[in-house]
């Protein structure tokens, strides 16, 4: 293989990579504490909102808030990068023509 033919490949599989994320940047994922706190991000892990449920405000138990917001933006955190690796599984067939 030529190095002009590689890297036009390499540009190729940059672009790739780089049309995954804008597209991630564009898709949303829901985490949750059991419906009491929702977190949503998008597909790269950015935070764009937190709901809490009033009910579960209590200045006397801060911590179970805290704790609740943990698991909440951790949930969040896990189905963006699940997406990630979805998306990116779909251009691996492409990634592997190249070589």
């Amino acid at each position: 293989m030529d190095l002009k033919k590689m890297m036009k490949q390499m540009q190729k599989a940059q672009q790739a990579a780089s049309e995954i994320q804008d597209r991630l940047a564009l898709m949303t994922v829901t985490g949750s504490a059991g419906g009491l706190i929702t977190v949503t991000s998008n597909g790269v892990g950015v935070v764009q909102s937190i709901k809490i449920d009033p009910k579960v405000v209590d200045p006397e138990d801060v911590e179970a808030l805290e704790d609740l917001l943990v698991v909440a933006l951790k949930d969040a955190q896990d189905k963006a990068n699940e997406l990630q690796q979805q998306e990116t599984q779909k251009s691996v067939g492409f990634l592997q023509g190249l070589m």
